[in-house]
């Protein structure tokens, strides 16, 4: 071997030993870093484990295609009596979840009893709606399609026609399900499969809880501090700070008795102004009189994007809903600061939301899937003759004696201007 291969082989190796040595600095490097965002150098030790992702729920089964045909159910409003109201309608992904109001709105302008929930982050919840009546997501996707204030439709037969006529439709179930026919439970499964996949993951109280010191801020921390020490956390637990997420779609309903000290008197106040008492809750449900006022504790992630908040829509902004929560479930009364704290920290738990883009919805050219006749409708048939009766089905007269009021008014004036009239042409 001659001189000069010995020097470029001497200087190879040179090179290789040069590579290994700087890769097990950068290694050393990624090391301490890892080391220094590990939650032991945190200032305030995380109260609760960070989001768990979307494969914590029950997703074994969602393929990609199952998802999307999903996705269009939800957001068909053709599914509706009317044509008009869709899942999203009142659960609005493009913004909070919910739709805003106190209480939702369906078919014909006609209201339900109480608001509506985020649909963010629903597929950790054990049960669904306020009173915990439905286990699972796709049994949660029956009811609305058949409560009248909802979307209205006669039956879920009639739904599924709607779906049946539209070979767009059909096309789509036997892509999916390997034939196409298509009942409640393969829309359903289809409307469940979409709907966990609105997580939100990353707030900055997961970043935080996984390592990143300065994800949230002095106040916010803090704010995690007096949330705990108050007692929220002791029905605001676990990663979705609801008391639910280990065992999803499982039936295990998690609630609270709201008013629970209905004798305070400062919750006294929000029983009368906030309708507290209205409903029944899971009461309904059980029959139970030990579940009256009883509610499913909801999800705090994304919660200064969801107000007004309750059952009853009635907590117009976040810092009176903690004075009424501290009065009316913990049986104390919270300070400005303690209030402003708690605020501070219920915004880092707003995620980061994943984009959502309008599905194309298959459409049968120059037809309607909607009849005609749809926005026919009389009006006391479709809110069970309320307007001229109350809630025990007896008249109380109030429509009538407004009309009796009203005419009795009108003659009143007539006989004053004749009086006046006649008074007048005497002086004359």
């Amino acid at each position: 071997m001659n001189r000069d291969v010995k020097i470029a082989l001497i200087s190879l190796l040179a090179c290789l030993v040069l590579i290994a040595a700087a890769g097990a600095v950068s290694a050393t490097d990624d090391a301490v870093t890892q080391e220094d965002n590990a939650t032991d150098e945190l200032p305030v030790e995380p109260i609760e484990d960070p989001h768990p992702g979307y494969e914590a729920q029950n997703v074994d089964d969602d393929t990609e295609e199952l998802i999307e045909l999903g996705k269009m159910l939800y957001f068909d409003p053709r599914i509706s009596e009317t044509g008009t109201i869709s899942c999203n309608t009142c659960h609005n992904v493009m913004e909070g979840g919910d739709d805003s109001r106190d209480i939702a709105m369906g078919v014909h302008g006609l209201t339900g009893p109480v608001a509506s929930p985020t649909v963010w982050n629903s597929g950790f919840h054990h049960t669904q709606f306020w009173d915990g009546r439905a286990d699972t997501l796709a049994e949660q996707a029956e009811g609305p399609i058949v409560a009248d204030v909802e979307m209205g439709m006669p039956d879920h037969e009639a739904a599924l026609d709607r779906i049946r006529a539209v070979e767009g439709y059909t096309d789509r179930f036997e892509d999916v399900f390997g034939d196409d026919e298509v009942d409640l439970e393969r829309v359903t499964e289809a409307i469940a499969a979409y709907e966990r996949t609105l997580i939100t993951d990353n707030s900055p109280f997961d970043q935080y809880a996984r390592g990143d010191a300065d994800a949230m801020t002095d106040e916010q921390i803090a704010g995690m501090e007096t949330f705990q020490e108050v007692g929220c956390q002791s029905c605001h637990s676990g990663p979705m700070f609801s008391g639910q997420y280990d065992n999803p779609e499982s039936g295990e309903f998690h609630g609270d008795r709201n008013p629970t000290y209905e004798d305070n008197e400062l919750c006294q106040e929000y029983i009368e102004d906030w309708d507290l008492q209205q409903h029944d809750g899971r009461m309904d449900v059980t029959g139970d009189e030990a579940d009256q006022y009883v509610y499913k504790t909801p999800t705090l992630r994304n919660i200064e994007h969801t107000a007004p908040y309750l059952h009853t829509g009635q907590g117009e902004n976040l810092e009176e809903t903690i004075r009424m929560m501290a009065a009316c479930q913990l049986d104390t009364e919270i300070d400005d600061e303690e209030v402003d704290e708690i605020h501070s920290f219920l915004t880092a738990l707003t995620g980061e939301y994943p984009e959502q883009t309008m599905p194309q919805l298959p459409n049968p050219s120059g037809e309607s899937m909607i009849p005609m006749d749809a926005m026919d409708i009389d009006l006391e048939d479709a809110i069970g003759e309320e307007v001229d009766e109350d809630e025990n089905g007896e008249d109380d007269g109030i429509g009538m004696m407004a009309v009796l009021a009203g005419i009795l008014a009108l003659a009143l004036v007539a006989a004053l201007a004749t009086i006046v009239y006649m008074r007048q042409q005497q002086t004359a």
